[in-house]
């Protein structure tokens, strides 16, 4: 490994100038380590082996450092609980839960976790890769909306590492743009999936951490059984979360808005979107109709009328920009091949009809349900393997809220429906104070 002699930032040995300040790289043991105010960790060996080289970022449940593993010549992200953290049972059982978990996965879309050891004073520190790049959340900031090449393989890659935990029946649960990693290439970014602490293992009910009726994820991307802290959650909360995050990169605002945690949660739990082709009308990538009818689905507030799995749901995105063959083959391709792809297919794209408006009404207890027959992905058991099949939306479905006539059942189960759905609302807000 090489070092900057003045960041203390280390490279490959193939490096030779720092990007950052410009600097002629040396070899990193010789580089030297300036102290950082008031963080005696850094330049100190942790653990027997992790020579901490500088601070990278700070976080809700620790810090993390770039650092040198001695033993293995690498460089290493540590991410270092703060001291009331450690002493928390269950914020340190979710931190030894992430490393446990990792170890379960394939690595090419999900950051790879090496070590969890004790420190010297008195914390605890998870050692993963260190990645080169930034999180998505930062990209969204600077950049507002991605082209829809970038997002699709994106959204391909991403799909590839969730449909492996959900094939395990590991359920992520916090799925939002800063725990998606974007490490730029020559050919496109290469996604990390990170943070498994808050995972549901559906394989084992004993493994549970979290108490029934409580809530665990980010209100703008939690699926409404999330958000009812439902023990019936599965992977399909995920595929929603996808799709949130899909819909604000392309539109530039996440889909379901609030002022604080409860109105952004009865926002999900009542209301629907707006159609992303109309929502991202005047940005600089417009959103063919298409992706009206994939979204419309990806948000079914009944799960078991939801796109099937994030695969499924990856397959459906582009498709919708015209694009042919499945995720599994769009992250790879170089994103430069993407976007002629797209772009020769967006004008048939964008003269297609718009999928009909949504009403802002919980479309599970309004009588849709028969209207879904015959959708792949939708409406269907789907076990959580991984999955490629096409996801075409037929035209005749019936828009989202309008309930069917003549039906005596349909009115009863309406009439269920609204008082489950209030007592739902009653209790996330209580739970939220």
């Amino acid at each position: 490994m090489k070092a900057c002699p003045d960041c203390a930032r280390l490279y490959p040995d193939d490096a030779g100038f720092c990007p950052v300040d410009g600097k002629e790289l040396i070899n990193a043991t010789q580089a030297p380590v300036a102290a950082a105010d008031g963080d005696a960790r850094v330049g100190q060996i942790m653990c027997g082996r992790y020579q901490v080289r500088r601070i990278v970022a700070d976080g809700g449940m620790g810090r993390v450092y770039e650092a040198l593993d001695m033993a293995e010549r690498r460089n290493a992200a540590l991410k270092v609980l703060h001291p009331d953290v450690a002493t928390d049972a269950v914020s340190l059982e979710r931190f030894k839960r992430e490393f446990e978990i990792s170890k379960l996965l394939p690595h090419d879309y999900i950051v790879d976790v090496w070590d969890f050891q004790p420190t010297q004073d008195g914390s605890y520190a998870l050692v993963m890769e260190f990645l080169y790049g930034e999180e998505l959340r930062a990209t969204l900031k600077r950049e507002n909306v991605l082209p829809p090449e970038r997002v699709v393989r994106m959204v391909s890659q991403v799909a590839i590492g969730l449909d492996e935990a959900h094939a395990r029946k590991l359920v992520h649960r916090d799925l939002k743009p800063d725990n998606v990693f974007l490490c730029q290439t020559r050919e496109g970014d290469i996604a990390k999936i990170l943070d498994f602490g808050s995972v549901k293992d559906k394989s084992d009910p004993a493994k549970k951490l979290t108490v029934m009726g409580t809530t665990i994820g980010s209100p703008y991307y939690m699926a409404p059984e999330q958000a009812q802290g439902l023990e019936t959650l599965d992977h399909r909360a995920d595929v929603w979360a996808l799709a949130a995050i899909t819909y604000e990169c392309l539109v530039g605002t996440v889909p379901f808005k609030g002022n604080n945690g409860p109105s952004i949660l009865l926002e999900i739990l009542t209301k629907e979107p707006p159609a992303p082709s109309v929502a991202a009308q005047g940005k600089p990538h417009p959103v063919p109709p298409t992706l009206d009818r994939v979204m419309l689905h990806a948000f079914k507030k009944n799960p078991t009328m939801r796109i099937g799995s994030v695969g499924a749901f990856a397959d459906a995105l582009g498709q919708a920009y015209g694009l042919t063959g499945t995720h599994r083959e769009w992250a790879t391709v170089p994103q430069e091949q993407l976007r002629a792809a797209i772009a020769a297919r967006l004008p048939e794209m964008m003269a297609q009809t718009a999928a009909p408006a949504p009403r802002d009404v919980a479309d599970n207890f309004f009588g849709e349900s028969d209207s879904l027959v015959g959708v792949p992905g939708v409406g269907q058991p789907v076990p959580p393997a991984p999955m490629s099949h096409p996801a075409p939306y037929a035209d005749d479905l019936v828009p989202m809220g309008v309930p069917k006539s003549g039906n005596l059942a349909l009115l009863v189960a309406c009439a269920v429906g609204g008082v489950a759905l209030l007592l739902g609302v009653v209790l996330v807000v209580v739970l939220m104070r």
